[in-house]
C-alpha cells in the first residue's frame, strides 16, 4: 500500500526539482515517490515486452524466417505511418462507437436489475442460478443466432458486446447493495423520504464505486469480444481490418493493428481505473 509523502520531507529527501514535479493539488502530491517507482517499474515491464517481442522475430529467426514480417522493426513504423492515414481511424472509430453502445446497453440493462436483484433476497435466490448459467455461455456462441435474429451488420454485435458486458455490471451492483450501510437506509426512513428519494440519494451514490467496478471489468471483456465479433458481416472496424490486411498479406499492417488494438484496449482500462478513482476520490473527500 502506498503511502503519502508530505513536501517538506520531499524537499529534504528528494532532489528539488522532483519536488517540483511533484506539486500539489488539493493538498496532496500529484506524483509522490513510490507512485513514480511504481510508474518507472510499469514503463519498464513494456520495454521488456518490447524487447522479448524484438529478440523473437529479428534476432532469434532465422533471416528467411516467416516471422520476421510481424518484428516491431516493420510493425511500429507501419503502425506511425497508418495514423497518418484516415482509414485506420476510420476503422477505430467505428469500433469504439461500438463498444460505447454496448456499453450503454450493459449499464441501462445492468444497473436496474442489480438493484432490483440486490434488494431483495427471494428474487437474488430466483434468479442467480439463471444468471450464472447464461453469463457461463460464450458470448460468440450466440454469433449465428444474433445474425439470424438481427441481419448483418451492427445490431447483431451490439447484442454480443451488451450480453458480454452485462453481468459484472449486475452482479457487481446487486453486491454493491447488499452491501450498503443499514445505517443509511434506516436514517432515510426517519426523515421520510419517498421510495425514489432513498434510492437517488441513498442507494445510487452508495453503490456507484461497486458498479464502476463493474464497468472496468465490462470494458475488458467487450474489448476482447470486439474483434472477433467485427470479423462477421461489417466493412468497418478493427476486427474487419484485420481480416483486410490478412487477404491482401499486408503482414506489416496485420501486426501493427493488433499492436494498435492493445494500445487501445489499455487505453480503455486506464480510463475506465481513472474515473473509478475520481469518484470514489470526490465521495470521499
Amino acid at each position: 500500500m502506498s503511502t503519502s509523502w508530505p513536501s517538506d520531507s520531499l524537499s529534504r529527501s528528494a532532489s528539488p526539482r522532483l519536488a517540483t514535479f511533484a506539486g500539489r493539488f488539493g493538498g496532496k502530491p500529484l506524483l509522490t515517490l513510490p507512485a513514480l517507482t511504481n510508474s518507472l517499474l510499469g514503463i519498464g515491464g513494456l520495454i521488456m515486452l518490447l524487447l522479448l517481442w524484438w529478440l523473437g522475430t529479428d534476432v532469434l529467426a532465422s533471416s528467411e524466417g516467416f516471422i520476421r514480417q510481424f518484428s516491431p522493426t516493420t510493425a511500429i513504423p507501419k503502425l506511425v505511418t497508418m495514423l497518418a492515414q484516415p482509414d485506420l481511424s476510420a476503422h477505430i472509430l467505428a469500433s469504439l462507437r461500438r463498444v460505447l453502445i454496448g456499453l450503454a446497453f450493459a449499464l441501462l440493462i445492468g444497473v436496474p436489475v442489480g438493484l432490483a436483484v440486490g434488494s431483495y433476497s427471494r428474487l437474488n435466490t430466483a434468479t442467480s442460478p439463471a444468471f450464472q448459467f447464461l453469463r457461463m455461455i460464450s458470448p460468440l456462441s450466440w454469433m449465428p443466432i444474433a445474425v439470424m435474429m438481427f441481419g448483418v451488420g451492427d445490431q447483431p454485435i451490439y447484442f454480443m458486446l451488451a450480453f458480454a458486458a452485462v453481468w459484472p455490471i449486475l452482479l457487481n451492483t446487486a453486491e454493491g447493495v447488499r452491501r450498503l450501510q443499514p445505517s443509511w437506509l434506516s436514517l432515510a426512513d426517519s426523515l421520510a423520504a419517498t421510495r425514489w428519494e432513498t434510492l437517488w440519494y441513498v442507494i445510487l451514490p452508495g453503490v456507484l464505486g461497486h458498479v464502476l467496478t463493474g464497468l472496468r471489468l465490462s470494458v475488458g471483456i467487450v474489448w476482447i469480444v470486439l474483434v472477433p465479433c467485427e470479423m462477421l458481416g461489417v466493412s468497418a472496424g478493427l476486427g474487419y481490418f484485420i481480416l483486410d490486411t490478412r487477404d491482401r498479406l499486408a503482414y506489416s499492417e496485420l501486426m501493427a493493428t493488433v499492436l494498435m488494438i492493445g494500445i487501445l484496449g489499455f487505453l480503455l482500462d486506464v480510463g475506465a481505473r481513472m474515473l473509478y478513482q475520481t469518484v470514489t476520490r470526490s465521495r470521499t473527500a
